[in-house]
């Protein structure tokens, strides 16, 4: 496995001082983050397809570095059924062009999510039972039957044209894809191409185990996020782990995200990344970082430390 980071955490810098802060890191690969709900201004896709000579430029930047392109991420609700949905659609496609443009093959994504009915206009994640109310198994194959399905056909079918050979699909909170079972229900629908970038940061606050996780879904692990998450002890106890502050509230959530080892141990990681090698993947394993406990400086360097220390090479 290599390390790389999304460079996301990184946008306040121009492109040139990003890429010369992943060689200080010592990182080997960069997950450019554009387009969606990303504000990274680095490698926007529909800015480099319009203009060839500045993408070869930054290409060119990239490799007199050393580095190489772990994947694209364009993180977004293709689904949404409103303006954004349409908006999120569009640079997903753009995203996929320009990987199979530059020969990237792997494109960090979500699943979306849609209206519960038609005509409804906002997304609605569909967490609670089928028992009650009764309307609950039509929206639930409403979403699935008619959204997601057509949508990610069609999403499969634009990147082998594009010669793109992976989604990984973050296993993010309301969205369709959001677990192994979920995962499964819309591979078995679609096909292979489509997987899960396990993101161990998501699943600790869902209550499911990101080791048994890697197990279970086997060679469907097309990419990796390095994330932790701490439960906060005593303030999980009294309000459960469905927390609806603010990220950067952190003293009063249930939950945090914080740095890799500030959450779960450097035994938990080798354990972790031991199984997700046993299962076959031997690829990149990306740092998101977005812990507000620390600076972002030392987020991002203890992070690191942990991975190097970790992931299994």
């Amino acid at each position: 496995m290599k390390l790389s980071i999304c460079t996301d955490v990184m946008g306040n810098l121009s492109f040139t001082d990003m890429l010369d802060k992943c060689v200080e890191l010592g990182v080997e690969g960069i997950e450019m983050t554009g387009g969606g709900w990303s504000p990274g201004p680095h490698f926007r896709a529909d800015e480099l397809l319009a203009d060839k000579g500045l993408l070869k430029s930054k290409l060119k930047e990239i490799e007199a570095r050393g580095l190489q392109i772990a994947a694209l991420n364009c993180s977004a609700n293709p689904l949404d059924p409103g303006a954004m949905g349409k908006r999120h659609l569009k640079e997903m496609k753009e995203t996929i062009q320009l990987a199979g443009e530059i020969g990237v093959k792997k494109i960090v994504t979500m699943s979306g999510l849609p209206e519960a009915a038609p005509g409804d206009m906002v997304p609605n994640w569909l967490v609670y039972t089928k028992s009650w109310p009764d309307e609950m198994p039509e929206r639930d194959r409403y979403q699935w039957e008619d959204r997601a399905f057509p949508l990610w056909h069609d999403l499969v079918a634009h990147a082998k044209a594009c010669g793109v050979e992976k989604y990984a699909l973050e296993n993010f909170s309301a969205m369709l894809v959001w677990n192994p079972e979920t995962l499964f229900r819309l591979r078995n629908e679609v096909g292979p191409m489509v997987g899960m970038n396990l993101d161990p940061s998501h699943l600790f606050w869902k209550g499911a185990e990101p080791i048994a996780v890697a197990r279970a879904l086997g060679d469907a692990i097309h990419h990796v996020h390095g994330k932790d998450t701490r439960i906060e002890r005593g303030l999980a106890d009294v309000n459960g782990l469905l927390e609806l502050k603010e990220v950067t509230d952190v003293a009063n959530r249930s939950w945090n995200y914080v740095a890799v080892g500030a959450g779960h141990d450097l035994q938990y990681w080798k354990e972790f990344f031991s199984v997700v090698g046993m299962m076959g993947y031997d690829d990149w394993v990306s740092l998101e970082m977005e812990d507000f406990t620390m600076s972002t400086e030392a987020g991002i360097q203890s992070s690191i430390d942990a991975l190097q220390a970790t992931i299994i090479r």
